[in-house]
């Protein structure tokens, strides 16, 4: 880090409830006669207890595109029709998630940042509809005395890079409407060679006005020079460990380890197709994240309602407690799971609102125009 501190998802389950691993050969087959803690109900129980404390910060939702279609919907009630809804995000115990505002098809020039902004209002009209589990919360602050009120914060965002069709005036209009993230790829300034001149100008307001480079998907160049010019942490909202599954936004190791030496955040998506088809694949990239990036760097992503298959136990937002357990059995710390759950979101959010403090009072708005930095 620098000087400061598509649709609606109606893919098949790819399998049955994977709770905790069956027993191996040589292991006993019957009930566990050991600690009740280390058992599979106390290891839940545990979990429970663990995210009662420290819930959920989910790095993605699809959620606002699945509702497009939609005639009516209550996700207080309960809604079969998706992956997310408040009783499921309460017994997966979710305390803040952001909702994509990514658009299928790719729409660029004025038809994306138009369609970004339904995006964007769509999200604040479906929350005014949920008070009694919804709440739109964009800083650490805020989001945690929503969670205090029993509520779910949601954060809008990321939204692709074309929304802001190539202007810092509406980053910074988006930004006052809510937008807490933009996924630098798909766009001219942020390609295969890295960030050009435009990019770097782009990114440095993004710092200013507190908006956080999602570089999931984003070319290997890109991530590289936006660890080296962001003062914020940047994160990757849904990427995964390339060395346990080659799927094209996971991050081969000397990514992850830049990543973590810029003190950023590894956000492990709940997908069959980057993770694997059971709640011990996704364990497994976790740990090899933890590993190589340090426990500050990761974190989670449901990416639920995205059009894509889930892991067994992990089809929808009610099943985050089995991947706790499973972690608990593997030995992780209690430290290290609330920095994956909660508290790796909340210092990228905090560390991000203090730069964006300070680089206010030095730094007026940028008005610069990409035909003058890349011709």
């Amino acid at each position: 880090m620098a000087d400061l501190k598509d649709e609606l998802d109606t893919s098949p389950e790819v399998g049955e409830l994977d709770d905790l691993p069956a027993p191996q050969p040589g292991e006993p087959s019957g009930p566990v006669t050991g600690p009740a803690e280390d058992s599979e109900a106390g290891l839940l129980d545990r979990a429970h207890a663990l995210l009662d404390a420290h819930p959920v910060a989910d790095g993605y939702s699809g959620l606002p595109w699945a509702l497009r279609r939609r005639p009516s919907f209550d996700l207080e009630l309960g809604e079969g029709t998706v992956d997310t809804d408040v009783p499921r995000m309460r017994e997966g115990h979710v305390g803040a998630l952001f909702w994509a505002l990514h658009l299928p098809g790719e729409p660029a020039g004025e038809q994306a940042v138009g369609a970004t902004l339904d995006q964007l209002d769509l999200v604040k009209t479906v929350v005014r509809a949920h008070p009694e589990g919804l709440r739109l919360a964009c800083d650490a602050g805020p989001i945690t005395d929503v969670r205090h009120f029993g509520r779910i914060a949601v954060l809008p965002g990321p939204a692709g890079a074309a929304a802001l069709g190539d202007s810092l005036g509406v980053l910074r209009s988006l930004r006052e409407l809510g937008l807490r993230a933009l996924t630098l790829s798909g766009v001219s300034w942020a390609g295969e060679a890295g960030l050009t001149r435009f990019g770097e100008e782009v990114l440095r307001e993004m710092n200013r006005v507190g908006v956080l480079a999602d570089l999931s998907g984003a070319s290997a160049a890109t991530v590289r020079h936006a660890c080296a010019v962001s003062k914020t942490p940047v994160l990757c909202a849904r990427s995964a460990a390339h060395a346990l599954r080659a799927h094209p936004a996971n991050l081969p190791d000397d990514l992850l380890a830049a990543l973590g030496a810029a003190k950023g955040l590894c956000m492990v998506p709940l997908t069959a197709e980057q993770t694997g088809p059971s709640v011990r694949d996704v364990a497994d990239h976790l740990d090899h994240v933890r590993e190589v990036a340090g426990p500050e760097c990761v974190g989670l992503s449901g990416a639920y309602d995205a059009g894509t298959a889930h892991p067994r136990g992990l089809t929808d937002a009610s099943g985050y407690p089995r991947l706790i357990a499973e972690l608990l059995r593997r030995g992780w710390p209690e430290t290290d799971i609330t920095l994956l759950t909660w508290e790796n979101v909340q210092r990228v959010l905090r560390e991000a609102d203090f730069t964006a403090r300070e680089a206010q009072r030095r730094r007026e708005p940028s008005t610069v125009k990409i035909t003058e930095l890349d011709g």
